[in-house]
């Protein structure tokens, strides 16, 4: 055989395994040993998935956070009870967690270690105990009422701060938070009461 088509004959049987052996080449993993598949996607560790949150009712278990900072320490207990009774059903005539709340029951059950007896109807609890408190200058632990249907006072809740509120609204529905600048609670307003004590400051004397 002539070298001329011996070494035609050699290259010609050489390109393949060549060009075998550059594909597998081009495919070897360049991280770490480990490429990837083309399909799988890997997400990023700080990747959060987004979503719409509930202003109100985004807090889980941890119902305490919603006890402002700035309430005093009776306030605190009034809101502590209130707030650790959310998702409670309506119920009329209702004044606990196993029966379930009206709205004066909710107030009620929450002012229950104060150290003194508020009535039991909204209306009568407006214009009983505590002092009138202008909307500007609500606290946590302020009553605020608000009449539905209704001239005269029928409903009762409990001021949190930042314009939140917790109450029973009505039947279906459940224990919750809402908050004064609806459009529908500023339209129903009445008048809001201060009915938990002054805190009184502690003197302290250094003696020198």
């Amino acid at each position: 055989m002539r070298p001329f088509f011996k070494t035609w004959l050699t290259i010609c049987l050489l390109l393949p395994l060549a060009a075998h052996a550059t594909n597998r080449e081009q495919r070897l993993p360049n991280v770490n040993g480990y490429t990837p598949k083309s399909h799988v996607s890997v997400p990023s560790s700080n990747y959060k998935k987004a979503g719409p949150r509930s202003p109100y009712l985004s807090v889980g278990k941890n119902k305490s956070s919603l006890v402002p900072p700035m309430a005093t320490k009776e306030s605190s207990n009034v809101l502590s009870r209130a707030v650790n009774v959310l998702g409670t059903p309506y119920r009329w005539g209702g004044s606990s967690p196993s029966k379930g709340f009206d709205c004066s029951g909710l107030v009620k059950y929450a002012f229950n270690d104060a150290t003194f007896d508020l009535p039991r109807t909204s209306n009568a609890m407006a214009s009983g105990h505590g002092e009138k408190v202008d909307r500007k200058d609500l606290k946590p632990g302020d009553l605020i009422f608000f009449n539905i249907k209704s001239r005269r006072v029928n409903h009762v809740a409990i001021y949190l701060g930042n314009d939140r509120f917790i109450h029973a609204p009505r039947r279906g529905k459940s224990v919750s938070i809402d908050t004064l600048k609806k459009p529908y609670w500023e339209k129903h307003y009445v008048v809001a009461k201060r009915v938990l004590p002054k805190e009184q400051n502690t003197i302290q004397v250094v003696q020198r």
